[in-house]
């Protein structure tokens, strides 16, 4: 763990412990607590990724976050996220990006900050699309920030261009988009042409997902993409998305 996020979690004890309010410790600790180990084995076979399981089920960590967020300000929240990510814990880790994910925070930065320095994390799909979660909130209040997006869109790491579209999904969902909200959508459609001869099935199934999106709010344009760009992409992601056109 950074000397900086472990210098902070100890001021963040001293203060609250009296007040009884939520810790970074705390945290985990109330995580670990909810754990049950038939559910934690489970879920190793299922991700297949080497972490720590503790067996928390997705309405038991949004139960917990809750109650965190509402006794806490936000410098502690980010420190909190930043001590669950920082485990490895599979739970901790959607526990953090839960956490974070939150439209009006003003000032915004630190949070931003914090959701970037898990990306090159990102080694499961799951987890990658609980922190877009948080990364999605967060663009809408500076758009310059589709910026750092994009550089994405030629990561090594597969799952950092699937953060790329799963992190603008928004923009494939809107029944009346903005002049600006326009431009980002055809940005990323940009994008996603540059995808269509990517073969990696993560990355393919994000790319379903968000033109299947975009056709139940955008017929004509999903219709359009295919028309342009289907004869390069993988015939089932073709096939998934005509279904809905």
């Amino acid at each position: 763990m950074p000397f900086a996020t472990t210098i902070c979690i100890a001021v963040y004890e001293t203060i609250y412990a009296v007040n009884q309010m939520t810790t970074p410790h705390s945290a985990l600790a109330e995580l670990t607590r909810s754990g049950n180990t038939d559910l934690a084995a489970k879920m190793a076979r299922q991700y297949k990724i080497d972490r720590p399981y503790l067996g928390v089920s997705n309405p038991q960590i949004d139960t917990l976050y809750k109650a965190w967020r509402s006794n806490t300000d936000m410098t502690t929240r980010i420190a909190i996220a930043a001590y669950l990510w920082d485990s490895n814990i599979h739970e901790a880790r959607i526990a953090a990006a839960k956490l974070l994910t939150q439209a009006r925070i003003n000032p915004d930065t630190a949070v931003w900050d914090e959701i970037l320095r898990w990306v090159p994390d990102f080694d499961g799909a799951a987890l990658t699309d609980h922190a877009c979660g948080a990364i999605a909130r967060r663009l809408p209040v500076d758009p310059s920030r589709l910026d750092t997006l994009e550089n994405w869109v030629t990561d090594t790491n597969a799952l950092v261009r699937r953060a790329a579209l799963i992190a603008t999904l928004p923009w494939a969902k809107m029944n009346n988009p903005s002049e600006p909200d326009l431009v980002t959508r055809e940005r990323v459609l940009g994008w996603i042409a540059t995808y269509t001869v990517d073969k990696d099935p993560s990355l393919q199934r994000a790319v379903a997902e968000w033109l299947r999106s975009l056709s139940k709010h955008a017929k004509p344009r999903a219709i359009e993409f295919i028309e342009e760009y289907g004869h390069q992409m993988q015939a089932h992601t073709v096939k998934e998305i005509s279904a809905v056109l």
